[in-house]
């Protein structure tokens, strides 16, 4: 596939801070040019208000480029730098997943058995769970992503324990829909069945075999290194968020602080059958499982395994998960067969860097599509169609989606102003032996995929990950 990658004796090592480029005293071949990534990262600064980022690209086993741009903080104009701490948002989950299937791997838990095996105290509705259906996004329960919270590790524990079948919008296994109150679930069984406060376990199990010294889940040992602040919008322009979020019972979804250097590691040992710097740092297999397709995503060649997107670009597999959560975001994307990936973070509110993405990794492996997916067929909606498909649709409470229809089609109804649905096709997504007939629509720039059963009877309404069941 990659001749150039496969002929090259060694990559420079570029560590690309502010201060220069640093190389291997061996002698190098055809190390890529990275300097075009420069001005790429900084237009798309300006264009996000993203006050500063940090880039890496792994490569081979090595982290051939890493480098700051911007600033950390918009107060005092501290440069970004490299080695400053981030908090992920939901490339997080990868981690979490990992945790727990390090546990599996040793036996203490299995992935297909009731939680409440291991988790007590839990609601009948909560403890029938799975950690596949956890990992997978298949447990049927609504999202939601509370900020704010609890600093306490305790806090995990009573948030779960309060727990009924009110969490529920669909049942268990029934359709894939992005669930960040899931992982909670699944960081809670890992602290449960490994004796240890989650935070603890994940340091133990990830960050210390492979040298992550300095990312953690707790604030309090975050702040004593180089930190980027995070920050939102405020009066059009960038401001730092404060006081800082932070809610423990929410940790395994989204909130480790790390940098580009740890999370090379990461990356270079999920690439290297779990090897680095040579040692065999976390089993050879944890790759496969975290990348093995579990999960059907409404409305393409998408797959969800345990903590990240499994798709193809150009015929190469992609392993990938973005982040978002108050004050950061963040990309992490894998081309494991090509041993290939790259790292953005930013520390702005949902800043995710994807012309950055595909631009470092252009220069790693050459121009390649930058979008997951396959194309769907399009054809007329009948009359029939559009009444089955209005109605309401809903994760339980307020959280719901209207659809009307009427003679000329369908509209989607949101805050007070209604969005014509364009028919782009139909199609049917396929995987294991689940079948599923779907129906793709655009609202505006945003995509809408229709879940029927198979009777033709609509079911669910899928958009951005998430999926609302049809009440109405």
């Amino acid at each position: 596939m990659l001749p150039m990658l496969r002929t090259r004796v060694v990559w420079a090592i570029l560590l690309c801070a502010a201060a220069g480029v640093v190389t291997s005293a061996v002698p190098q071949v055809a190390a890529p040019d990275f300097s075009r990534l420069d001005g790429i990262v900084r237009k798309e600064l300006a264009a996000t208000q993203a006050p500063g980022a940090a880039v890496a690209v792994v490569a081979d086993g090595r982290m051939v480029y890493a480098r700051g741009f911007g600033v950390a903080n918009v107060e005092t104009g501290e440069p970004m730098r490299p080695e400053m701490l981030f908090r992920l948002g939901s490339t997080t989950k990868m981690i979490t997943a990992a945790t727990v299937l390090l546990l599996a791997e040793q036996g203490k838990l299995s992935l297909t058995e009731p939680i409440s095996r291991y988790i007590p105290n839990l609601h009948p509705s909560i403890g029938r769970l799975t950690a596949d259906q956890l990992l997978s996004h298949q447990s049927g329960i609504l999202d939601e992503a509370p900020m704010f919270g609890s600093h306490d590790d305790g806090a995990m524990q009573m948030e779960i324990e309060s727990w009924t079948e009110a969490k529920f919008f669909a049942e268990p296994g029934e359709i894939y829909s992005y669930s960040n109150p899931g992982y909670w679930l699944a960081g809670r069984l890992a602290e449960a069945v490994g004796g240890r406060p989650f935070a603890d376990q994940v340091a133990d199990t990830i960050f210390t075999p492979l040298g992550m010294t300095r990312s953690t889940f707790r604030p309090t040992l975050a702040m004593t290194y180089p930190l980027a602040q995070g920050h939102e919008i405020a009066d059009g322009k960038p401001r730092i968020i404060r006081p800082a979020a932070d809610n423990s019972a929410s940790w395994p979804a989204g909130s480790i602080y790390s940098n580009v250097m740890d999370l090379s590691r990461w990356m270079m040992a999920l690439m290297e059958s779990g090897q680095i710097g040579g040692e065999q740092a976390l089993p050879s297999g944890l790759f496969s499982s975290l990348t093995t397709p579990r999960a059907l995503i409404p409305g393409g060649a998408i797959r969800y395994g345990y903590g990240v997107q499994v798709g193809e670009s150009g015929g190469a597999r992609v392993v990938q998960h973005n982040g978002s959560r108050s004050g950061y975001g963040s990309v992490m994307r894998m081309f494991p067969d090509q041993k290939v990936g790259v790292i953005v973070l930013a520390n702005r509110t949902g800043a995710s860097l994807t012309q950055t993405a595909d631009a470092a990794l252009a220069t790693a492996l050459g121009p390649r599509p930058a979008q997951l997916g396959e194309p769907v067929n399009a054809s007329p909606l009948s009359a029939a169609e559009i009444l089955d498909l209005a109605g309401t649709y809903s994760q339980g409470g307020s959280r719901q989606l209207v659809v009307a229809g009427s003679p000329e089609g369908l509209v989607l109804r949101q805050g007070g102003r209604d969005t014509a649905l364009q028919v782009i096709g139909t199609g049917m997504s396929k995987m294991e032996g689940t079948v599923r007939r779907e129906l793709a629509v655009n609202a505006g720039t945003a995509r809408y995929v229709f879940v029927l059963d198979e009777s033709g009877k609509v079911q669910f309404l899928h958009s951005g990950g998430r999926s609302w069941r049809k009440v109405q």
